[in-house]
């Protein structure tokens, strides 16, 4: 769902919305030195060495203010790029690249922050059989970039949303009784192509689990060792995933577990910014720099 074509297609809205945060009625300061149209071209610059994720929606921030907003790009999303790199040049509206920048570039760094942070994770995770997921952690109606830029880094997405799949947690299991009785009602409710996650939190909530005929059995905030003895309880007959506070400082302290999958909410809620700028904003005829 989290392709490319996917995100730009559900983006408009979203960023429409974040460009009415910043312009409530006008841009007072692009407006006091810039009255009219002139054509005008800025550079986009990298400062930080990492793994570019985001420039579909960067374009799109500018094409939405200007129709006959043009664009040379010189990365791609994907691409590890170096400080000092020129990635794209950007040729508009002055009033539509001044308005937009910062729109743009918040879309730009936090998308190429997770990527690259995502990234430095699947690296440490080389030569193992698991696969890095996310989770639902993420930004209010940010969620379609950050997921996307977390695959741009390599990871994978877990669940999208609610809609897309049963992942029964602590408090669902207290609300329907117990283990045992939270997999018979979802079995029950929902199609038999879905699977059915339960989050367990000892040995004992593992054996129900499996009894209960879980299909995926996420171990959360379990010791190592409680962990591999979680695996060797399950046996291959659930899939299993670890969740809890898993960062890039301890992640190789679960590569040889034996778990399937790992979840790290930290992909996007802990991802730091990536450092790029707009720079060298100039008119196009007499190359005044603004």
């Amino acid at each position: 769902m989290n392709d490319p074509i996917t995100v730009m297609l559900n983006a408009d809205e979203l960023i429409l919305q974040a460009l009415k945060e910043d312009v409530t009625s006008e841009d007072i300061s692009t407006n006091s030195v810039m009255r009219e149209y002139q054509k005008g071209q800025v550079e986009l610059i990298c400062k930080q060495d990492g793994i570019v994720a985001g420039l579909g929606v960067f374009q799109r921030v500018f094409e939405l203010l200007d129709d006959t907003a043009a664009f040379v790009m010189h990365a791609k999303d994907g691409d590890f790029v170096k400080a000092g790199d020129l990635m794209a040049v950007v040729t508009g509206d002055i009033r539509a690249l001044l308005s937009g920048e910062r729109t743009a570039l918040n879309y730009l760094q936090r998308m190429s922050g997770i990527a690259t942070y995502t990234n430095s994770i699947v690296k440490l995770l080389e030569g193992s059989h698991i696969t890095l997921l996310d989770t639902r952690k993420t930004t209010p109606n940010m969620r379609i970039f950050e997921k996307y830029a977390v695959k741009v880094g390599g990871g994978s997405n877990h669940r999208f949303n609610l809609s897309d799949g049963v992942m029964l947690k602590d408090n669902h299991i207290g609300a329907a009784g117990s283990i045992t009785e939270a997999v018979k009602k979802a079995k029950e409710y929902v199609s038999f192509v879905h699977k059915i996650e339960v989050e367990v939190e000892n040995l004992d909530m593992v054996r129900e689990a499996v009894e209960a005929g879980a299909d995926i059995i996420m171990l959360d905030n379990m010791s190592a060792e409680e962990m591999k003895e979680a695996v060797k309880l399950i046996d291959g007959r659930a899939l299993t995933e670890c969740s809890g506070n898993i960062t890039r400082e301890n992640i190789e302290s679960i590569r040889d577990i034996g778990v399937d999958f790992v979840s790290s909410g930290a992909l996007t809620h802990s991802a730091p910014i990536m450092d790029i700028s707009l720079k060298n904003l100039h008119v196009l005829g007499d190359c005044k720099t603004i």
